[in-house]
């Protein structure tokens, strides 16, 4: 699979520099990092991030340069084979709590001074209509 991907890489690498790009340029385009765009380059995008992250900046980079990626994904499937991922999860007590946010606690502090403040207002306006003789 590597071969097939750095055969790719050199494919991206020979199509920017007929376009006079540099990385940098490239980067400011596609707001890909120029460092995962290297790794594109030398076939090692995989050893950085992610498949589905890889696949898509490659995708991207390729329809920035005007490249045919569904001709090059025909021609090196391998190069575009996700490679499997292994992912841990640790199964325990404490893996399904809850974690508890800034102030968390304080949550109806706000409910109760608005509470507060329209009780006031409601209490403020009964004396004033009492004062006037409205009531």
């Amino acid at each position: 699979m590597s071969e097939e991907l750095k055969h790719v890489g050199e494919l991206f690498k020979k199509k920017r520099k007929e376009l006079n790009l540099s990385l940098k340029e490239v980067e400011n385009s596609t707001s890909i990092r120029s460092s995962y765009l290297e790794a594109i380059e030398e076939g090692q995008i995989h050893e950085y991030i992610s498949g589905v992250y890889a696949l898509g900046f490659i995708k991207q980079y390729a329809q920035f340069l005007g490249m045919d990626i569904e001709g090059m994904i025909r021609d090196n499937p391998a190069a575009f084979r996700m490679p499997a991922e292994k992912h841990e999860f640790s199964y325990g007590i404490g893996t399904l709590e809850v974690r508890g946010s800034m102030g968390g606690g304080v949550k109806w502090l706000p409910n109760v001074i608005w509470a507060g403040a329209v009780a006031l207002v409601l209490v403020a306006a009964w004396f004033f209509a009492k004062f006037l003789g409205i009531l």
